[in-house]
């Protein structure tokens, strides 16, 4: 039997083939929502929302194929039930930046607990902005298109997100989540557009994910524990940063950090640790970088403690944060520039434990260079550049 996309056998077939038997499925077109791309259809989201936080049971949010434009959206917890599952099928847009201007975030969900979402597109619409800043106006701020706030076993499955005005994805204080097939697509000229950033968060991992944008791949902040990461391609961007870290006195620390099996394509750094040069008790401890390609990556291996933007605030100052147990193993590929291999650590804090295991690195067909400053540590198999200091 022949059916439309949109007839109820279409809608039966989904519900049964993707939902649990005994799951509510709330559809947001049936609270009024409006796949044109020009009605603002946030309120029939929230509607669609306090009903599957409302269930007892396990409940579900379907999205429909087309264009949803939702404008600055706050779904709330705690649910009354411990699973609701997001089907997006269509395209979920931000309106221009000047109707975000007053806000930092777009999509937000605060203290749930078990949500899943799958499939979809974000579209930020951020472009027009990035122009703004680039050509140095008078621009807001920007909102990050998506974060969990205080959640806790969340899933992020097969997810799209494009052309973020800031930040594509962002995990503070949250335990227990898996972010897994997603694509996050902005130019290499977009201003601040962080791929996934973890930040107060422990038993985050992120897996078989592709991330093009403007700045960091992946960041990872203070109060990160426990993080995961394989199966990662980032270019372009800035690379998969630990920091930057020590900006303030009392900060939580970095600890037990893996990232493996992680492709770099003409990115600003590779694998990089960057703190303030100024005082602070942060730290960062156990972290595992391993099997990495680089491919004309400028700064492949960098550990930056003099990070001082505009040279404000920490003049002739040397980083707190404490770096130790951290090890390289099996990192190759080719440099963009002569020096692959950069540890530049605190003077009063020098990195301790630094490991390097089977490094190949080169420039321009040739052995690539390094420039070590305060490091202690231990060197095993063919290390090239090999840190003198080390």
């Amino acid at each position: 039997m022949a059916y439309s996309s949109n007839s109820p056998f279409r809608l039966l077939f989904v519900c049964f083939f993707f939902f649990a038997p005994a799951m509510a499925v709330y559809n947001v077109v049936d609270y009024g929502a409006r796949s044109d791309g020009r009605s603002d259809s946030s309120k029939s989201f929230l509607q669609a929302w306090n009903a599957a936080c409302s269930s007892k049971g396990p409940s579900a949010i379907y999205v429909p194929k087309g264009r949803f434009l939702l404008s600055q959206t706050k779904f709330e917890g705690p649910c009354k039930n411990n699973r609701i599952d997001i089907h997006i099928y269509g395209t979920l847009m931000a309106p221009n930046y000047q109707s975000l201007a007053s806000h930092d975030r777009w999509l937000t969900f605060d203290s749930v607990r078990g949500v899943s979402i799958y499939g979809g597109i974000l579209d930020g619409q951020g472009r027009a902005l990035w122009e703004c800043k680039n050509a140095d106006r008078s621009c807001p701020g920007g909102t990050a298109s998506l974060t969990f706030n205080n959640a806790e076993k969340i899933l992020i499955s097969g997810l799209t997100s494009v052309n973020s005005e800031l930040g594509h994805i962002a995990l503070e204080g949250c335990r227990n989540c898996k972010v897994q097939r997603v694509q996050i697509v902005a130019d290499g000229n977009s201003p601040n557009t962080d791929g996934i950033h973890v930040q107060r968060s422990e038993g985050v991992s992120i897996l078989s994910t592709g991330i093009k944008t403007g700045d960091d791949c992946i960041s990872i902040g203070p109060g990160t524990a426990n993080l995961f990461v394989q199966d990662v391609t980032c270019g372009p961007g800035h690379g998969i940063s630990i920091g930057s870290l020590g900006k303030d006195m009392n900060e939580d620390g970095v600890q037990n950090v893996t990232v493996r099996r992680v492709v770099f394509t003409g990115t600003q750094n590779g694998l990089r640790i960057k703190s303030w040069g100024r005082p602070s008790n942060g730290f960062v401890h156990g972290v595992v970088f391993q099997d990495a390609i680089m491919n004309n990556v400028d700064n492949p291996i960098i550990i930056d403690q003099n990070y001082c933007p505009r040279n404000q605030g920490c003049p002739n100052q040397y980083s707190g944060v404490k770096i130790s147990g951290v090890k390289y193993n099996n990192i190759r590929g080719t440099s963009g520039t002569e020096v692959a291999l950069k540890l530049d650590c605190s003077g009063s804090n020098p990195c301790k434990g630094i490991g390097l295991e089977n490094i190949k690195l080169t420039f321009q067909h040739r052995p690539a260079e390094s420039s070590c400053r305060n490091v202690h540590g231990t060197t095993s198999g063919l290390v090239v550049p090999r840190c003198s200091k080390t």
